[in-house]
């Protein structure tokens, strides 16, 4: 358990600190028209989708002593850990040269993230046949995961004071964090993988594998769970920041270090969700967790404006909505990954890593063109950024139209608040308890 939860550190690191700050950090430190900003997350969500299948299929076919996995997530270690560092850096040039820089850094970065995190998150089916133990398997790979992405919050709470010239700082240390944490993974979890089932691999061409996963009605549940979900959470991490310095005027020292409580509540949230749906169910544990989520994000969208230097009574209450919106997103975390396992099972020649690639496709292909939304929605709206705006830091308030608010408003409250309740329609007549028994897909 404590090396599969180290597994997801360093990827988990990375997400979290990429999707609060890095449009902040392209709009602000690197001084990038809010278009171009969203541009660039929808290259690096998009290429992370197209090269998911791939990586797939071929983690999937690789032979080793090991087993399939572990290979891959060994020799992308120190990739991640260097691209990662590389993304923080504000390169010389203009416009035009700076896009191209972060352009290429996304792709090795993405490349090397999936090398990891996909082969990984396979293992979670392949360690045991047991639901509750790969209930638990996933949770302690979140449990990882948002403890990395808290150390990385509290680096950056730490670092961006002085200026934006802390995002390099910040990149050098999560790199090296990433990097570690992922080589220990492979290093605990080697013994296991050894002995870990393994798919079968026949001559069936790609075209019929995908084919097979597309029809497992099981599956495409569970998927589009996934899509409504993680696009709601992946969202309000990107708008999060922006909302709070922008709209709500935290000031933005206050507002990195406020972050935190999304990240701790989001840990307390897994390992309750966790116990519970080995308890009462996965799909009631997901609705009890998406009605709080709901509740907090449509509170997220009419919360009011503090004022010029606000107390700490009138921050209680931000801190308040923000960890409970962190508790309720928990079960964007847990519920799906534990729920896919059942639909591997429903096939029986369980390709573990085709499933999983096709899972996260569809995840990042949909937000990396939904972001590019959204960086185009700020620009018609009227959004100020960049750093002629006097702009530094983690980010700094600028005087925004009422248009742009109420964009901000929507993508942190109504938009993610809709995408849950459709999440929790989707999953109606899902046979919770039992489902990884039968062996046929329909």
């Amino acid at each position: 358990m404590l090396a599969y939860g180290l597994g997801d550190a360093g990827t988990g690191l990375a997400a979290t600190q990429l999707g609060f700050y890095l449009f902040p950090f392209f709009t602000c430190d690197a001084g990038l028209p809010a278009f171009i900003a969203g541009s660039l997350l929808t290259v690096i969500k998009v290429w992370d989708a197209l090269n998911d299948p791939l990586i797939g299929w071929l983690s999937d076919h690789t032979e080793s002593r090991w087993g399939p996995r572990l290979p891959w997530i060994l020799t992308a270690a120190l990739p991640l850990g260097i691209s990662l560092a590389a993304m923080w850096w504000v390169p010389p040039g203009d416009v035009g040269q700076r896009t191209a820089y972060y352009a290429v850094i996304a792709i090795l970065l993405m490349t090397a993230y999936t090398s990891v995190n996909l082969p990984y998150a396979a293992l979670a089916t392949e360690l045991t046949p047991d639901t509750s133990i790969r209930t638990r398997l996933n949770a302690a790979r979140f449990t990882g995961s948002i403890l990395a992405g808290t150390i990385g919050l509290s680096v950056a709470v730490v670092v961006l004071r002085e200026g934006g010239g802390g995002y390099t700082l910040m990149g050098q240390i999560t790199g090296t964090v990433a990097a570690a944490a992922t080589l220990l993974c492979c290093w605990g979890l080697a013994p296991f993988a050894k002995r870990a089932q393994r798919p079968s691999v026949n001559a069936e061409p790609p075209q019929q594998q995908l084919r097979r996963v597309m029809t497992n009605p099981r599956f495409t549940k569970v998927l589009s769970l996934y899509l409504l979900l993680w696009f709601a959470v992946q969202l309000m991490q990107v708008v999060a920041l922006i909302w709070l310095v922008q709209v709500v005027h935290v000031p933005s020292s206050q507002a990195t270090a406020l972050l935190l409580a999304f990240n701790i509540a989001a840990l307390l949230g897994l390992q309750l969700w966790s116990l519970m749906s080995n308890r009462r169910g996965r799909i009631s544990t997901l609705r009890l967790g998406a009605g709080l989520w709901i509740a907090a994000c449509l509170l997220s969208m009419v919360f009011p404006t503090l004022s010029d230097s606000p107390g700490l009574a009138e921050l209680l209450p931000l801190v308040g909505l923000i960890a409970l919106v962190g508790f309720g997103a928990a079960t964007a975390y847990l519920i799906p990954w534990s729920l896919l396992p059942d639909a591997i099972d429903a096939d029986p020649e369980k390709p573990a890593g085709l499933y999983t690639a096709w899972m996260v496709f569809g995840q990042k292909l949909i937000i990396g063109l939904t972001m590019s939304v959204f960086g185009s929605l700020l620009s018609l709206t009227g959004y100020i950024s960049g750093k002629e705006e006097g702009c530094s830091g983690a980010l700094s308030f600028i005087e925004q139209p009422e248009s742009a608010e109420l964009a901000i408003r929507l993508c942190m409250g109504l938009i993610p608040a809709i995408l849950v309740l459709l999440g929790l329609v989707v999953m109606r007549g899902w046979p919770d308890r039992g489902a990884h028994l039968h062996v046929n897909a329909g």
